[in-house]
């Protein structure tokens, strides 16, 4: 009786799994088109979204979330998880928006070699040594700014108060929301990618349905950046 009880416990979990997922999404990247396809596929499934930071991609190997959308590089080990690239993403520079740079068309990594680029607490060397443009394309390393950011709006505010300056996402709504900061594209560099990122051999059909509409459906917000 109590095995029995047991296994239809179990029985009752692993059908619940199978008809639910939970979809990740980093900072501001959107993923309601996605979303939305996937619940018009499969209209008796549970579909959740779940907001994280960048410090919380761990989500995924967690197992609190099942997908995960979010830019390279991954601040997690990639090994034991599929990752399958959506769109290239360019890189620009945060600047104030009285500094010298602001309002260029375009700058290079010489350009803004000396200025100090604020760094962010807590995040794994390849994140760190890819937004920091380690090693410099000239050879160096930036200075660092006075302080780490614990979150992106901590560094909006570091760039904002003149402390330092930061390569950032060139699509990120939230820089061009702020009219004492200026966005400026960054020639010679490669650029980030958004990516979907699953388990390894997760073969939910909602996962799969999931990242067959990211494919079609996730574009970059804009065809071309033009800088702010």
């Amino acid at each position: 009786m109590v095995l029995a009880a047991g296994q239809a416990t179990r029985t009752a979990r692993s059908a619940a799994r199978a008809h639910t997922v939970t979809v990740g999404y980093v900072e501001d990247l959107v993923v309601t088109a996605a979303v939305r396809e996937l619940r018009r596929r499969f209209p008796e499934a549970h579909v959740r979204t779940r907001h994280l930071d960048w410090n919380e991609t761990r989500a995924l190997p967690d197992r609190k979330v099942d997908v995960l959308v979010a830019r390279t590089p991954l601040p997690i080990p990639d090994d034991g998880l599929s990752v399958s690239v959506l769109y290239d993403e360019p890189r620009a520079l945060l600047v104030p928006a009285d500094h010298r740079l602001a309002g260029k068309e375009s700058v290079g990594p010489d350009d803004f070699a000396g200025e100090p680029l604020i760094a962010c607490a807590g995040m794994a060397a390849a994140w760190t040594v890819f937004w920091r443009l380690n090693p410099h394309p000239e050879g160096g390393s930036a200075p660092l700014g006075p302080l780490p950011a614990e979150t992106f709006e901590d560094k909006l505010e570091g760039v904002a108060d003149g402390r330092s300056v930061a390569p950032v996402p060139a699509y990120d709504r939230r820089c061009a929301d702020r009219d004492d900061l200026a966005v400026v594209p960054v020639d010679g560099i490669e650029p980030c990618q958004v990516v979907v990122a699953t388990r390894a051999g997760d073969r939910s059909p909602l996962v799969a349905g999931f990242r067959e509409a990211a494919d079609r459906l996730l574009r970059p917000p804009r065809g071309e950046f033009s800088g702010s």
